[in-house]
């Protein structure tokens, strides 16, 4: 028995994986998965296996070549693991400053940053219906219900930090009910956090985590719609060593998770003016004219970085971005200076490429405070890491345009404070192949 237990307490059975189908032959049927470890000082509940059909894992050296070895000063997500997610079963995708998901279509681009979104949702503190409004198109493909007609799916990532890296691993149910029926915290193959589903007529879980000194384990029932790790700095006064670890990783995960920002331009919500805010950028750009506003007056800086993108990428003479803001809370009105003597063009006269390029360059050259999203309030905005999240991040651009966000996006994501997820088509994936400092993730049909 491991020394961190005390002798008497009885180790309750392992959180049990989303097994294969029955036809799978035996030689290819992972034990636990990469999702779930199978040594642990900590251990949960059991419950019955949700189980769903094989997918063959990720091809290219991009998505099965493990990362440099780094030490990370600030949290980030350096992998994502998809056991049994949508198309993915085995799945490990390595995360870098640029990552870049790539494949035809039906190779299942949009749920990797799906699974990465809901995962940041979660450890934001929304529920489990909020993180996952279509769970049931997350099922593996496929799936075989068990014997109680249960149905779900599993996924987890890696934080790498301050504290070193700590992995996190759910196994969600989605039919009938949707709930998380197992969560682990591990580092270096100590389980910190367990959590299983131990009576289905409950909502809740019984969790366990390490406490260290006499006690040795801390078990409690935890909601069954939230993570676990996001509420354990609610839980864990910290006053042994084991609880200082629990609370060092925990704290580690959901700040990487708390910094993503999934953006998804719409350009036709773009066009119109916008009552003036708190110029804080909306998940499909909508004020954009608003944002431009406070940028131009607070970020003299990026907003000529701004413009000077704009310059090679919209056709046309391009001297600033500037607003028009009437007096007394009037509506405002983005517009592209032409120069002296040339009438401005409003941004409702824009194209759509133009557009969402506008909003992605604004999005990659801005931070926290200037996106519609609450990173964690307790740490320096300087000690966190921005991560965008783009699903079609080429969706009508051209190929100057797709290379100057590639250009942008380097250049943010080399100073350490931003990150960049996303899907393209494979004329950007071609053209990023040559490009040092991007990983490009070729998924399989």
């Amino acid at each position: 028995m491991d020394a961190t237990l005390p002798a008497a307490t009885p180790r309750p059975a392992p959180v049990p994986p989303l097994v294969d189908a029955p036809s799978r032959p035996a030689e290819a049927q992972p034990s636990a998965g990469p999702g779930m470890p199978p040594a642990s000082p900590v251990t949960a509940p059991t419950t019955s296996p949700v189980t769903g059909p094989p997918v063959s894992p990720v091809a290219g050296s991009a998505a099965s070549a493990s990362p440099p070895a780094q030490r990370h000063l600030r949290a980030v997500i350096t992998e994502l693991r998809l056991s049994a997610f949508g198309p993915h079963r085995a799945a490990v995708f390595p995360v870098g400053p640029v990552t870049l998901f790539a494949g035809p279509s039906g190779s299942g681009k949009s749920q990797v940053l799906a699974a990465y979104e809901a995962l940041a949702a979660l450890g934001s503190g929304a529920a489990l219906e909020e993180a996952f409004p279509d769970a049931r198109a997350r099922i593996p493909d496929r799936a075989v219900p068990d014997a109680e007609r249960r149905r779900g799916f599993r996924l987890g990532c890696t934080v790498d930090g301050p504290a070193g890296p700590v992995r996190l691993d759910l196994a969600v149910q989605a039919e009938p009910a949707l709930r998380i029926v197992g969560e682990r915290l591990s580092q270096d193959g100590q389980i910190l956090l367990a959590t299983a589903l131990r009576d289905p007529g409950r909502r809740s879980v019984q969790a366990a985590w390490l406490t260290g000194g006499s006690v040795g384990v801390t078990r409690a029932p935890l909601p069954d719609d939230r993570l676990g790790t996001a509420l354990l700095p609610l839980r864990v006064a910290g006053s042994t060593a084991g609880q200082r670890q629990v609370l060092a990783a925990a704290e580690q995960v959901v700040v990487a998770l708390r910094s993503v920002f999934p953006c998804d331009p719409g350009p036709d919500r773009m066009r119109a003016p916008v009552p003036p805010g708190e110029g804080r950028l909306l998940r499909d750009c909508a004020n954009l004219a608003d944002v431009l506003r406070r940028t131009r007056h607070e970020c003299g800086t990026r907003h000529a970085l701004l413009t000077e993108a704009a310059r090679t990428a919209c056709p046309g003479t391009v001297a600033g971005l500037d607003v028009r803001a009437p007096a007394g809370g009037a509506p405002v009105t983005a517009v592209l200076d032409r120069g002296p003597g040339r009438p401005a063009t409003e941004l409702a006269r824009l194209g759509s490429g133009e557009l969402r390029f506008l909003a992605l360059a604004l999005v990659l050259l801005t931070g926290p405070g200037v996106l519609a999203m609450d990173p964690a309030a307790e740490l320096p905005s300087a000690r966190q890491v921005l991560t965008v999240l783009a699903d079609d991040f080429d969706r009508g651009l051209d190929r100057r345009q797709s290379a100057e966000l590639l250009r942008l996006a380097l250049l943010s994501c080399g100073r350490g404070h931003v990150r960049l997820a996303a899907s393209v088509g494979e004329a950007t994936a071609d053209a990023a192949r040559r490009l040092p400092g991007v990983a490009v993730v070729d998924l399989p049909a």
